[in-house]
């Protein structure tokens, strides 16, 4: 049986830096703490943890004094950097640059947008790491839509900055771009709309979507290496599933199931930004043992 490592997955730029300066600070300090997990991938944080990575809540960062906490490539709200400042915590700022830059257009917008009583809206993940960190920009007024039914938050009668979570499905953005349009042009057909729309997602997740479709689309089975509660890695799954439809889902080896390969000759594994190439790399070689 053929297994083949997909070269095009793994950790992107943001992820590598984050845990190249994790594994920095690690070599150099007695004690290390990481705001929320590192990255959305138990087998990596355990890892990590072994080094000596101690990973906080939210809750248990307000209580913390005198101490260094690194940032995650998801970036932070702006009370971080306030608390950090009054409890003497040095913070070693992890977070991504494309994830900065959004923050700070977002927080542009927002300061632009309100003069004319207008709303940021935020294609996400209520909840997500990330999209905390950009309400956050917004004094909490930012409108965080999901889906299609979130849409009904959105007064259409006043001005919009639309701006997306940097690794949502850009299809699905593009679907949402033009709900809201149409309910823009029902409203009010003969006025231009005071609307404008920010193309945010990360290259690296647009790119990763047709490197995900050529790839499982030459192999027999696939076998997706992604934590279960990546955002990126259930997208990513969910693409190559509807490509090759013997797509598995594993975190670790273990889950890995013999039957799964009765009768099949090539074996694709590849896996979300937020999966280490080291552990695609230990998943194939016990693909070739089975």
């Amino acid at each position: 049986m053929k297994v083949v490592v997909d070269k095009n997955s793994g950790f992107c730029f943001g992820v590598v830096r984050a845990i190249n300066t994790a594994e920095s600070e690690l070599n150099k300090s007695v004690e290390l703490f990481c705001l929320g997990e590192i990255v959305h991938n138990g087998i990596e944080v355990k890892r990590l943890e072994g080094l000596g990575l101690k990973i906080i809540t939210n809750d248990e960062f307000r209580k913390m004094h005198d101490c260094k906490v690194l940032i995650r490539a998801h970036g932070e709200h702006p009370n971080t950097y306030l608390i950090a400042k009054h409890n003497n915590i040095e913070l070693i700022d992890a977070s991504c640059p494309v994830v900065l830059k959004l923050q700070e257009r977002i927080k542009i917008g927002y300061n632009e947008i309100k003069k004319s009583n207008g709303q940021i809206v935020i294609f996400g993940k209520l909840g997500h790491a990330e999209v905390i960190g950009l309400a956050g920009q917004t004094n909490e007024e930012a409108i965080i839509i999901t889906n299609e039914s979130d849409l009904e938050k959105i007064d259409y009668s006043r001005p919009i900055r639309l701006f997306s979570q940097t690794t949502m499905s850009k299809d699905y953005y593009n679907y949402i771009v033009s709900i809201i349009k149409q309910r823009i042009a029902e409203l009010n057909p003969d006025n231009i709309a005071d609307i404008i729309i920010y193309d945010t997602i990360c290259g690296r997740v647009t790119n990763r979507v047709q490197q995900i479709e050529k790839f499982a689309s030459i192999f027999d089975i696939i076998i997706f290496v992604s934590g279960k509660n990546s955002s990126n890695g259930m997208f990513l799954f969910g693409i190559s599933k509807s490509i090759n439809k013997n797509t598995h889902l594993v975190s670790d080896c273990a889950d890995l199931q013999m039957d799964w390969f009765n009768g099949f000759k090539t074996v694709g594994v590849c896996g979300a930004t937020s999966t280490p190439m080291w552990l695609m790399e230990k998943v194939a070689k016990e693909i070739e043992k089975i």
